[in-house]
This record gives structure tokens, C-alpha cells and sequence, in this order.
């Protein structure tokens, strides 16, 4: 009865912890297999590849972003191009990394007049001092600004429903209603061209005039179009109508050179034979003579 089995266990025997930084037996899980880079790689943070907030496509869009060099295209064109997402979703995304931070994007002029899109990748976005000593927030937070004291100004009285006018455009000499007709049909047009680019009747009818200034000085309706349409922002346009005429005024170019109108060259009447000395002359139809013969006898000595 003392005989024991040295084949059963003693006690019951607890099983060890699972240590969380191991991989799972059963397979499941990712298991890393890295490589040192060492050419042709960018840091990019955990608070980003790992955000709560955003959307994959905008995680994905900011890791791309980070890796362009300084003067790559960043804007919804060049990123609609190389991806296969649409402009909508890719837009969607961008405004998303601006929300959160990651991306700003800021209108500047260039010297030579032309508006552009500056695109500012921020691979860290502001935190609050105590977030960034604890790592604790993966959300920027936007920094207060000082509080500046104003004078108080008073108010205009507000009108509901009005809008601001639209600047002036240049104004033709002809009125001619085939003019203002080509000119509106063309202002109708330029929405085939960028749908964002589409007028009211009234916007319409105001940049007529203008339209019909630049064709009243010799420039072609094509050459027309181009100047409205080139180098137009990336970003959503707030008045297209406003932006159409501001150029058809900085860019009018001067009225086409005076031409002198063309003087018609002096008749020359056929040759034909004279009557009286059967010579060669010029002279109408109704001339059977010429000069000599039609001069008295008398006149001669």
C-alpha cells in the first residue's frame, strides 16, 4: 500500500504565462522577419501607421507623402494619376491628414504672377508639451494663440441673402448682339473644360462684355479659352465667375495694330486697235480712236 508511481505527478502543475512579446504557437499573429535598410528608406512614426482616427487609405496616402523628395507633385492630379484611387476618395484622404495634422496645404504666388499649391508634409504634428514628453496622444492639438486685444469696431448692418458683387470686366465698343452671343456661347463652353468652371445665367451675362472685348481686339476664341482655363488652382474654386473676371481684365492684351485699309488698284482698260491708224491703245469700249486720231486737224501745224 506505501508502493507509490513514480510515473504520476506529484502536484498539479500550473501552466506558465503567456509572454506577450512571443509568438502564439498555434500560428496566428504576425511574425516579423526584418532587414536592415540602408539606402532608399524613410522613418516614418508609429502615431501615423498605427493611427486610431484615420482611414487606410489616408494612412497609406500620408506614408507615401513622407517618402516624396522635396518638389514631387503632392496635389489630387498628380496623386489621381499614380494611384488607382479616384480624385474623390484621394481628396477625402488629404483632408483627413490635414485634420489630424499630417499635411497643410497653402495657396502662394509665384514671381511671376501665377498661383500655386504648396503642399507642407509634417512627418511629427504638434502635440501638447505634456502629450509629447508621455507619448500618450496619437492627436494633434492646435497650439492657442495669444490673445490680442482689439478695439471694437462697429458692425455694418448685415443683408440676408446678398452676395458680393463681382468685379468689373472690360466693356467693348460694338454691342452687336452676334458678339455678345459668341462671347456667352464660349463662357457656356469653358464647363466642358473643367466642370468647375460652370456660370449662372447672370455671371454669364456679366462676363460677356468682357469676352467680347478680347475677341473685338483679334484674339481667337481658342486663344480666349486658353487664357481663361491655364494654370487654374488644384483646389476647390469658391467663385469660378470672380476668378474669370479678374484675368479677362489683368490679361487683356492691347487692341490689335491699325491696319490701313488697302486702295484698289488703278483700271487698266484692254488694248485695242485705234480706227483711224489701226495702232495699239488703251482706252474703254466706247473709245474707237485713239488720242492723236480724236484731235481735230486743226490742232496740228
Amino acid at each position: 500500500m506505501d508502493t507509490q508511481n513514480p510515473s504520476a505527478p506529484l502536484r498539479t502543475q500550473s501552466a506558465p504565462a503567456a509572454d506577450p512579446t512571443r509568438p502564439r504557437r498555434h500560428g496566428g499573429g504576425i511574425i516579423h522577419e526584418n532587414t536592415r535598410h540602408t539606402t532608399r528608406f524613410v522613418v516614418i512614426g508609429n502615431h501615423l501607421v498605427q493611427h486610431k482616427e484615420l482611414s487606410l487609405l489616408a494612412i497609406g496616402l500620408g506614408c507615401h507623402i513622407q517618402s516624396l523628395p522635396s518638389g514631387a507633385g503632392a496635389d489630387i492630379k498628380s496623386l489621381t494619376a499614380r494611384f488607382p484611387e479616384g480624385p474623390t476618395r484621394i481628396a477625402a484622404a488629404l483632408r483627413e491628414l490635414e485634420t489630424y495634422g499630417y499635411l497643410r496645404r497653402e495657396l502662394v504666388r509665384t514671381p511671376t504672377g501665377r498661383i500655386v499649391t504648396r503642399t507642407v508634409s509634417c512627418n511629427q504634428p504638434t502635440h501638447r508639451r505634456e502629450a509629447a514628453d508621455t507619448g500618450c496622444s496619437d492627436q494633434p492639438v492646435r497650439q492657442p494663440r495669444p490673445a490680442v486685444e482689439r478695439t471694437p469696431q462697429p458692425r455694418p448692418p448685415c443683408a440676408t441673402g446678398t452676395r458680393k458683387a463681382l468685379p468689373a470686366v472690360p466693356q467693348p465698343s460694338s454691342k452687336a448682339p452676334s458678339l455678345l452671343r459668341t462671347a456667352a456661347d464660349l463662357l457656356t463652353g469653358l464647363r466642358r473644360h473643367d466642370s468647375r468652371l460652370l456660370l449662372s445665367a447672370a455671371e454669364t451675362a456679366h462676363l460677356a462684355p468682357g469676352v467680347a472685348t478680347w475677341l473685338e481686339r483679334d484674339v481667337r476664341s481658342t486663344a480666349v479659352r486658353q487664357a481663361l482655363t491655364a494654370d487654374l488652382p488644384d483646389e476647390p474654386l469658391r467663385r469660378p465667375a470672380a476668378l474669370l473676371a479678374h484675368r479677362l481684365t489683368d490679361r487683356l492684351p492691347p487692341p490689335a495694330p491699325f491696319r490701313a485699309p488697302t486702295t484698289a488698284p488703278p483700271l487698266r482698260h484692254p488694248i485695242r486697235n485705234c480706227d483711224g491708224c489701226d495702232r495699239g491703245f488703251r482706252a474703254p469700249e466706247t473709245e474707237d480712236r485713239c488720242r492723236d486720231c480724236r484731235t481735230p486737224a486743226a490742232t496740228h501745224p
